[in-house]
């Protein structure tokens, strides 16, 4: 049998959450208005034929949406975006974990290599994308010079179609790596060091340990940063801006990139909007069936 709270016990309840709801009323009206409004608002236009100003003309249901999926253009951005993320997002996991195992050891000197290693946080997407393409530039960068020293003829990294997508994919892998690398260290660093010690004295070696102890210890970082890292690769777009433009021949047009030329270049805000839902619900299943299927061989302590 329910036993009906006191009157007063009631008013306190409602009063805490109205006072909760104030606290957070700030928050709520900035995630409204940058967020949820533009999401509702991308819906809606996905619907609709508009003008260059993206002002609503013409309702043409799913349209937009069947001109997608039979468009050559799109599944060429569909098959940029995959290989794209492909690329970047276990490269990157794996050398910052690579990077965070080394800068966790008790080595003299080891405070410049983490330094070192986090640096490329502090550089902008614009800086990071101006020193690459001096790298990969044809005629002075570092990579045709080397291949040139050891008796290869040089390549067109950004304007080759079967070189592109791979250059803009590790120069994105070295701006991304600082980040994840910091992430891992402090999970690293948050591992219970008697697990090791006693490790230690079974007489375990260094590869048994990583695998028994460190990566199932680690296991709730490297969920955080896997989820991260796809998101973020869904939705890169400054430096493939900066390098390629999305070129050659549409070989880094990533879907985001096509959103941004479809709405900005060609002022096809409706059939922009409707890529837009369509990368949106592909990173939400993404993300679902991350934490259906990985989340559960995550060890939480």
């Amino acid at each position: 049998m329910t036993v009906a709270l006191p009157r007063q016990r009631v008013k306190t309840r409602i009063s805490d959450a109205v006072s909760g709801l104030l606290y957070l009323s700030p928050s709520i009206a900035l995630f409204g208005i940058f967020l949820v409004y533009p999401l509702l608002r991308t819906i809606y236009l996905s619907f609709f034929r508009t003008d260059t100003q993206g002002t609503p003309l013409e309702f043409v249901g799913i349209g937009h949406y069947a001109r997608l999926f039979t468009s050559a253009t799109f599944w060429q951005s569909v098959q940029a975006t995959v290989g794209f993320v492909a690329l970047t997002v276990p490269l990157t996991i794996l050398i910052a974990l690579g990077l965070a195992l080394l800068a966790n050891e008790k080595l003299r000197g080891i405070g410049f290599f983490r330094t070192a290693f986090s640096a490329t946080m502090g550089m902008s997407v614009a800086a990071s994308s101006v020193i690459w393409m001096f790298m990969y530039n044809p005629s002075i960068g570092i990579f045709n010079r080397f291949l040139e020293a050891v008796g290869a003829s040089g390549v067109q990294w950004l304007l080759d179609p079967q070189y592109a997508l791979l250059s803009v994919s590790l120069a994105t892998v070295w701006m991304n790596v600082g980040f994840t690398f910091l992430i891992l260290l402090g999970g690293l660093q948050n591992i219970d060091r008697t697990l090791y010690e006693s490790a230690d004295i079974a007489g375990t070696n260094y590869w048994t340990q990583l695998r028994a102890i460190t990566i199932p210890m680690l296991s709730p970082t490297l969920f955080f940063v896997g989820i991260i890292s796809l998101i973020n690769a869904f939705q890169t777009f400054g430096q493939i801006d900066l390098l390629t433009k999305g070129g050659p021949t549409n070989s880094t047009n990533v879907i985001v990139y096509a959103i941004y030329k479809d709405a900005f270049i060609n002022y096809n805000v409706g059939g922009a909007s409707a890529q837009a839902v369509l990368l949106f619900v592909t990173v939400l299943l993404l993300t679902w069936l991350q934490f259906k299927l990985v989340e559960r061989k995550v060890h939480y302590q």
